[in-house]
């Protein structure tokens, strides 16, 4: 299987690297395994939807 660093996946995903290693470590992508302090995720992997917060609830 080959694998891609998160920057790799940043640009193909068109996101930053820094929120491809949050989905990582929140297993959020499958396969993703970190390897010292590197993510390696598998080229086959799709990228996550997004979980929208939804309008904010005004407290009175």
């Amino acid at each position: 299987m080959d694998f891609l660093t998160t920057q790799e996946i940043a640009t193909k995903w068109n996101i930053t690297s820094r929120r491809v290693s949050k989905l990582c470590k929140e297993g959020r992508i499958i396969g993703a395994e970190l390897k010292g302090n590197t993510w390696l995720i598998p080229i086959t992997a799709e990228k996550p939807t997004e979980l929208k917060r939804g309008p904010k609830k005004i407290v009175k």
